[in-house]
């Protein structure tokens, strides 16, 4: 197969200026995003494992969503109210020859990190990946007064409150040899003022993470997180206005944004056998910048 030059392995700025609003759909985003359905193939790593994934209906979650179908695994995940992108999730990790479970509800609700787990384990009977993928980005604020305390609550209750629920709800059906990875961002390193809040909750996510791994590894669990840079996913046109979506990814050393395709890897990676004796770690897929 012929080499690929990174920096053109994907669209650069400018792209086609839009909005969302929350939680953004992918199927209404130009171009819309590779997550892999006519490249990636897999080699049977996570043959007869049980995952699930959090905010797995678009972006990063639904490229390991199908990632890990093709590398063998039974797939459930979890997603807020995107039924449209949710339902081709469900297509692709059925044609992909594997069971799928979609878990449709607010992760900010602890009863619902229950009912995900549950459900998830009255299914397959076991959890033995847990991806912690599900986010939420308010719009970018030009004041650090904007930053209201219901959007600060939310924030955190979303992306890093749940994943202490999910973990303690997840962690007696986890048996030696599973594996729990939480997504934290550049902006643990890197903070945007204008989305300070979220960045925050990417900095306790560094933190949860490398705390949790020295605990579990006691019970043969792995904890790491993937910190991706600029992906194009739907956080972005609701985040963003239109100018600065058009520039989106520039910021990068690589003069672009990340596909989700490129991500999927670094997961299965961290789930599969190839990684045991990897703990605790970062692993920054951000195109250059520096994870410090």
């Amino acid at each position: 197969m012929a080499q690929k030059n990174p920096r053109e392995a994907g669209p650069k700025p400018p792209l086609p200026g839009q909005e969302q609003s929350h939680p953004g759909l992918e199927a209404e985003m130009t171009p819309e995003p590779d997550y892999g359905l006519t490249s990636y193939k897999g080699l049977g790593r996570l043959k007869d494992r049980v995952a699930l994934v959090t905010g797995g209906d678009s972006g990063i979650g639904r490229a390991v969503c199908l990632a890990f179908a093709r590398e063998g695994a039974d797939v459930a995940f979890a997603y807020l109210n995107e039924d449209p992108d949710a339902e081709v999730t469900r297509r692709v990790v059925e044609d992909s020859g594997h069971q799928v479970l979609s878990l449709k509800g607010d992760l900010t609700d602890e009863n619902v990190c229950r009912r995900i787990i549950e459900d998830t384990v009255k299914r397959f009977g076991r959890i033995d990946v847990l991806v912690n993928n599900a986010a939420f980005q308010g719009k970018k604020v030009e004041k650090f007064e904007e930053l209201t305390a219901d959007r600060l609550e939310r924030t955190f209750r979303t992306n890093i409150l749940a994943m202490f629920h999910l973990v303690r709800y997840a962690l007696p059906h986890m048996k030696p040899g599973s594996s729990i990875i939480n997504v934290a961002s550049i902006q643990a390193y890197q903070p945007s003022p204008g989305i300070l809040d979220y960045a925050a909750t990417k900095g306790a996510i560094v933190t949860f993470t490398k705390g949790l791994a020295q605990e579990l590894i006691e019970r043969g669990i792995r904890v790491n997180a993937v910190a991706p840079g600029p992906v194009w996913t739907p956080i972005i046109p609701q985040s963003f206005d239109a100018e600065k979506v058009k520039k989106f990814g520039q910021q990068s050393p690589m003069g672009r944004a990340a596909q989700p395709v490129e991500l999927s890897p670094s997961f299965v990676f961290l789930a599969s056998n190839e990684s045991t004796y990897v703990n605790g770690e970062i692993l920054g897929v951000t195109g250059g910048q520096v994870l410090a």
